[in-house]
């Protein structure tokens, strides 16, 4: 669950799964899993200090009074195990009573313990409270793995607001800023707005005392992007329906290159509204520039390109430049102007202004919109981001190399049903639902 802060994620949702699994003691209405068996299971915290008093606190109650928590008092069997080190009244582990009349385990445990903390026995339902390291949720994964033949493998269950932004843990549950769809995962977002008990008062005086770069990842479960991200713009704002472009739309591309991803996006300028449209993308990893080279041309080898000048630089395989090998293949490049902060703040303009505008087809391009941010440092996090890349080298230099569709590929342009048909406001219609 990536969800807000002060919703009750944590006890409402976590902890009172795992209690139910703990325990048995299922309502009527779940339609979860079940376990009809003892369970063994883990509650996991950042720290000792907040495992004790967050986790331990919701699931057993203060240490005065165990048993007033979420797991009722009279089906904890004997005293829990308390754990020594420097976090006063720390809890290890409780056995709890299950309806079967076996006994589940409990462990309570945290991050800070390190990876190795958590090798060893197999888990059945493992709580993972506040955002864990990747190489300790992917420990965890192991831990809970069936080794027996048809017997399903146990569960994970996170809670957090992610203020780490898109981390690599985060990644696993929304690869390319999106819900993973392929049914390994399942994933939870929750804001203030979902939940009754907050009043529009306490939500407003909660805002306004957070950074604006924090805001949607504690009021609406949205990952924070380090500072902030690069273009905080909303998406819909600069997606457009796919059109068929006018022949009269001078065309170029960017293009970035190198062994791990190559990418290209290509764009076409409206020169009458200073408009530029962001109309493909191609973006292919570990192939010879030959393969790059068929795949760009397909699309229109008349077209020019505006590349990353560092392609002048030796090409790491046999010392020859990678821009003078594309251009003997076939491409006809240019170099870009590289200025990383001049050609960011371009593309904003355009963005903020309504001059640039993206096709909703470029899925590609979307996702690494998403997630292209700045570390906390301010500096651009460089991972993922090639056809952002290639976007900016398009819209500072792209201009000056874009042609017209030559005459002999020239086909009359056809508009969808109505006269004087406009793009932009077609989209705009399709916003407002017409």
């Amino acid at each position: 669950m990536c969800a807000a802060n002060r919703i009750g994620k944590t006890e409402g949702c976590g902890g009172y799964e795992l209690t139910l699994h703990l325990t048995g003691n299922y309502p009527a209405w779940w339609e979860g899993r079940r376990f009809d068996r003892a369970i063994q299971a883990w509650a996991v915290g950042t720290t000792g200090q907040t495992v004790r008093d967050i986790l331990q606190d919701k699931l057993l109650g203060p240490v005065q009074a165990i048993g007033i928590g979420l797991i009722p008092g009279e089906l904890i069997v004997g005293e829990p195990a308390k754990k020594a080190g420097s976090v006063k009244d720390s809890i290890e582990s409780v056995c709890v009573r299950h309806v079967s009349g076996g006994v589940s385990h409990l462990q309570l445990k945290s991050y800070e313990q390190g990876r190795k903390a958590f090798e060893g026995t197999h888990q059945d339902v493992i709580l993972l409270d506040e955002e864990p390291p990747l190489d300790i949720y992917t420990e965890c994964l192991t831990r809970t793995m069936s080794t027996v033949p048809g017997e399903p493998s146990g569960l994970i269950m996170l809670t957090f607001t992610p203020l780490e932004g898109m981390s690599e843990t985060v990644l696993q549950f929304l690869p390319g800023g999106r819900p993973d769809d392929s049914g390994a995962r399942f994933i939870i977002q929750a804001g203030w707005d979902d939940v009754p008990h907050l009043s529009e008062a306490d939500k407003k005086a909660l805002l306004e005392s957070y950074p604006l770069y924090q805001r949607d990842a504690r009021s609406k479960g949205i990952p924070m992007l380090g500072s902030g991200a690069i273009y905080p713009i909303a998406e819909e704002d600069i997606t457009i329906d796919d059109f068929r472009l006018p022949d009269y739309f001078p065309r170029a591309y960017g293009m970035d290159v190198g062994w791990n991803w190559t990418a290209a996006v290509w764009g076409a300028w409206d020169q009458e509204q200073d408009i530029l449209y962001l109309c493909g993308e191609y973006k292919r990893g570990h192939a010879e520039p030959s393969v790059h080279v068929d795949a760009i041309n397909a699309r229109g080898d008349w077209m020019a390109g505006v590349i990353d000048p560092a392609s002048k630089g030796a090409n790491q395989r046999d010392g020859k430049s990678l821009l003078d090998e594309y251009r003997a293949s076939g491409l006809d490049l240019y170099e870009a102007d590289n200025a990383v902060e001049a050609g960011i703040f371009a593309l904003w303009q355009r963005m903020s202004t309504g001059r640039l505008k993206v096709f909703r087809s470029m899925s590609g391009w979307f996702q690494e919109f998403r997630i292209y941010r700045r570390d906390e440092k301010g500096k651009i996090v460089k991972d993922n981001d090639h056809l952002q890349d290639a976007s900016r080298y398009l819209c500072m230099s792209g201009r000056d190399v874009a042609r017209y569709v030559p005459a002999q590929q020239i086909r009359d342009f056809q508009p969808p049903e109505e006269d004087n048909y406009d793009p932009l406001e077609r989209n705009r219609e399709r916003q407002r639902g017409g």
